[in-house]
């Protein structure tokens, strides 16, 4: 039979799981070849990227989009479980679990808001307007625009999901390498010894704001999973007036209530504040944690070319 789609892929994955036992996603991807009695050939076969097998790129697809909705979790990088909502699911005994099914859950569905265009049909799939653009009136291109916006959603959410497990130790120099491949702290060199650990599982310190260190601008860094509040933001303004300094950023894992937000919107000291999701995409933006698979190149016609006159 032919390699299953990833949405074909999603309910065979949650019944794999059942038994409770946690599974790596490779050995998850070799268990659906079996399972849809894929031949050798089908098994080999490369995306056009060549750089994996589409049945386990296609079962790593149905993993992401599951976690997304979770149905299913991610106990340790690369290892996958099915979730309590996930086993209630299959209790149900449906006849296929698909996007549209998923969309159910208000964590998926929170997750296609993040990753859809403004301008884009609820009703309309990336595979869809990739495949059937013609017949819905809509443009190849924004089909392509449509693909990497969710692309780069799920990767975003994924590194997010890397970053809340590192160690202390890594996420200081993570935060480290932002920084100087933003531009500021100079090289990287410079930058480690200008931020100092703080012992609290972050970082606390100041970094040039350019390369000549005209200005420095004041940093703090929590791994957190609970949300930060305003007392937090008071206290890091405290910091800022201390050190003689208009200019702070405050990253975290998590995110910042509306009354922190406001705050430092109030405040004469420049506080930028970068949570969870705008630090997923500020390293995707910097390349810091990602790296290029394949590169594409979408070309148009040259109308000076073809000017005979």
């Amino acid at each position: 039979m032919p390699i299953p789609t990833y949405e074909d892929a999603m309910l065979p994955v949650m019944k794999t799981l059942a038994d409770g036992e946690p599974r790596h996603r490779r050995a998850l991807s070799d268990m659906m070849a079996d399972h849809f009695n894929l031949t050798a050939d089908e098994r080999e076969k490369l995306l056009p990227s060549g750089n994996a097998p589409v049945i386990r790129s296609r079962t790593g697809w149905a993993l992401s989009y599951l976690k997304q909705a979770a149905v299913v979790t991610s106990p340790r990088r690369g290892w996958y479980a099915l979730t309590d909502r996930g086993q209630k699911i299959l209790t149900s005994n449906p006849p296929r679990v698909d996007s549209k099914f998923l969309e159910q859950f208000p964590e998926f569905m929170e997750f296609r808001a993040r990753s859809k265009p403004e301008s884009d049909d609820e009703a309309v799939s990336v595979a869809s307007r990739a495949g059937e653009s013609s017949t819905l009136g809509i443009a190849p291109d924004e089909a392509l625009e449509e693909a990497y916006a969710r692309l780069r959603a799920e990767l975003e959410t994924e590194l997010l999901d890397m970053v809340r497990t590192t160690t202390p130790r890594f996420f200081e120099q993570l935060v480290i390498d932002l920084l100087v491949r933003m531009g500021y702290g100079g090289s990287r060199e410079e930058a480690a010894r200008a931020v100092g650990r703080s012992g609290d599982g972050g970082i606390d310190g100041v970094i040039d704001e350019d390369r000549l260190g005209l200005d420095v601008i004041y940093v703090q860094a929590k791994r957190w999973e609970n949300s930060v509040g305003r007392p937090e933001i008071q206290k890091f303004a405290g910091a800022l007036q201390g050190q003689r300094a208009k200019k702070g950023i405050f990253i975290t894992t998590s995110h910042f209530t509306k009354d922190a937000e406001e705050y430092a919107q109030r405040i004469e000291s420049r506080i930028v504040l970068i949570d969870g999701r705008r630090l997923a995409a500020l390293m995707f933006d910097a390349d810091v944690g990602v790296s290029t698979r394949g590169l594409y190149t979408v070309k148009s016609i040259d109308g000076d070319y073809f000017d005979e006159t």
